[in-house]
């Protein structure tokens, strides 16, 4: 099976990082196009992988080379709708409404089967009118490091979603892993989320998460099991019951890296993605 796997984001975010993990594990040829110059495209040259320059001509042909197109983000699925070719599948990971334009309903109607990152997405696709029988939810994926060594009072977000709380630092990480590797508690807030894969990160390192309520995030983060999910004017409380208890956030991070090793790993991605593309191909 030949697979054609299109994004046109610049940076390393969730969904690149998805891509990337899908890929490098694909049983057969996998080719990628990605623009020259992004973060996808280095770390995939890097890993050795079949990386191209991305433009609307090569896209063309190559759709006509293979078996299955998997448009991983919304530019990516315009240019791979009007491009044509073999079966489209698309990645659906944010959690905002369908826009109802006759451009997007025809865009929309080009894809083979929606690969929707979270439930909570899946309805979204369904809200604008797409079958469900076209619609598979599969869950983001990602490593299961070894335990970290987490430091007292080290809490820590994303620079990309900056939270402030008075009073308690809050360190602002550009590298992810690396800082979760110490944290004691992570903080995911968002006013709207497909899914959170930063928050299952997390999870995998056996921190424990402080979320939004909103979106897929209630898919993934279990209330007063491996995090607390909050309302913005409550997430003060929420960081200092958790730091005055070391304890108590310790074992919600055992039980989310164990929800991670149970259901949210990349291998979990990788099968449900090609049983995916199994059931195109076998119309």
């Amino acid at each position: 099976m030949k697979t054609l796997h299109v994004d046109t984001g610049r940076e390393m975010r969730g969904g690149q990082w998805q891509m990337l993990y899908l890929i490098e594990r694909l049983p057969d040829d996998a080719v990628l196009l990605a623009p020259k110059g992004s973060g996808l495209f280095a770390a995939a040259r890097q890993k050795g992988l079949d990386v191209r320059p991305l433009s609307f001509a090569a896209l063309a042909r190559s759709a006509r080379q293979t078996d299955l197109v998997h448009a991983h983000d919304a530019r990516a699925h315009t240019l791979a709708a009007v491009a044509g070719g073999a079966p489209l599948v698309v990645s659906r990971r944010v959690g905002f409404p369908v826009k109802s334009s006759i451009a997007s309903r025809w865009k929309y109607g080009r894809a083979a089967m929606y690969v929707a990152v979270s439930r909570f997405a899946a309805a979204k696709l369904k809200d604008a009118g797409v079958p469900e029988a076209k619609i598979r939810v599969v869950y983001d994926g990602v490593p299961v490091p070894p335990p970290g060594r987490p430091q007292p009072g080290r809490v820590v977000a994303l620079a990309s979603k900056p939270v402030e709380v008075p009073g308690i630092p809050i360190h602002l990480t550009t590298d992810l892993w690396q800082d979760l590797s110490t944290a004691i508690v992570f903080v995911y807030w968002s006013e709207m989320e497909g899914l959170g894969s930063a928050a299952l990160a997390a999870m995998a390192c056996g921190v424990p998460v402080i979320a939004s309520r909103v979106g897929g995030l209630p898919e993934i983060i279990k209330h007063e099991r491996t995090g607390l999910l909050i309302e913005k004017d409550q997430l003060a409380g929420a960081l200092r019951r958790l730091l005055d208890d070391p304890a108590a956030a310790l074992e919600m991070g055992r039980r989310g890296r164990e929800l991670v090793q149970e259901k949210f790993t990349v291998e979990a991605m990788l099968a449900a993605t090609v049983q995916a593309y199994g059931e195109i191909l076998s119309c």
